[in-house]
């Protein structure tokens, strides 16, 4: 079977976040996904299978299954279409253990259709602020992740976790986010997630649940454009509908390979 990697969120290869995706023609438990995972070591590798009109898609890290991902679910939707799965019309339609979720094509853009994830004010729990070695203004959470909203960009790219401490936070991930101080941009943010076996994540679609109604309370517009400031980095455009965000990105293809192993 054929397993490609694709830059998400991205508009030129080497950039944003790489994923892997393999296409199944037949299900495999999920010890040989988990090793898959593993083996492909990228913060996520999508296994995706038909499945009645759509297709069923699970994400896995290196060290665990998680409920959603932006970057892997982008990447997804650009593979059925590159591979003529899909008609380029076509919506890409996923069930997923966070429901349904949708992708279809604006142009270059791919548009997907993902619940809003708003945080809530939240005490930190114990640790977590000396780990990121960060000063906050606010510390929030929703049910995935804690964010901490912090002076400006700079102290988000200065940001320096402590990884060891970081990873005995139990919490799916931390978001340190802050307004931009460039113009192109609404927001700014990082993703640390160590204990899900990624340190850093380059660009973090889901993360973009939490922080577009977050910061569309703040400014009062419901379209913004984030920047993750990770090494690689990465633009996520959000638009706020309801109890849904639209994230908004592109995607490239780096790699197409051929998966030999045959135990499942």
């Amino acid at each position: 079977m054929l397993i490609h990697v694709v830059d998400a969120f991205a508009d030129r290869p080497f950039t944003g976040n790489p994923a892997a995706v393999c296409v199944l023609e037949r299900d495999r438990d999920d010890a040989w996904k988990q090793a898959v995972a593993r083996e492909m070591n990228l913060s996520e590798t999508a296994f995706l299978r038909s499945e009645g009109a759509g297709w069923r898609l699970r994400w896995f890290t290196p060290a665990v299954e998680v409920d959603l991902c932006g970057h892997a679910t982008l990447a997804s939707a650009h593979v059925l279409w590159q591979t003529g799965r899909l008609a380029v019309d076509e919506a890409a339609r996923f069930e997923t253990r966070s429901g349904r979720l949708e992708a279809v094509r604006d142009g270059a853009t791919i548009v997907m259709d993902f619940p809003s994830e708003p945080p809530v004010e939240a005490s930190p729990p114990v640790g977590l602020i000396e780990a990121l070695r960060v000063q906050p203004l606010a510390v929030t959470r929703n049910r995935f992740d804690f964010m901490v909203e912090v002076e400006n960009e700079a102290a988000v790219r200065a940001a320096a976790p402590d990884f060891g401490r970081l990873r005995e936070i139990d919490v799916r991930g931390v978001i340190v986010t802050s307004p931009a101080a460039d113009g192109d941009y609404d927001f700014v943010s990082r993703f640390f997630a160590p204990r899900a076996g990624v340190d850093e994540d380059p660009v973090t679609g889901s993360a973009h649940c939490c922080l577009a109604p977050y910061w569309a309370a703040k400014l009062g517009r419901t379209e913004l454009r984030g920047y993750q400031a990770s090494a690689r980095g990465g633009e996520v455009g959000v638009t706020m509908a309801g109890d849904r965000v639209h994230l908004r990105g592109r995607a490239v293809s780096v790699l197409r390979g051929e998966l030999v192993c045959e135990t499942s």
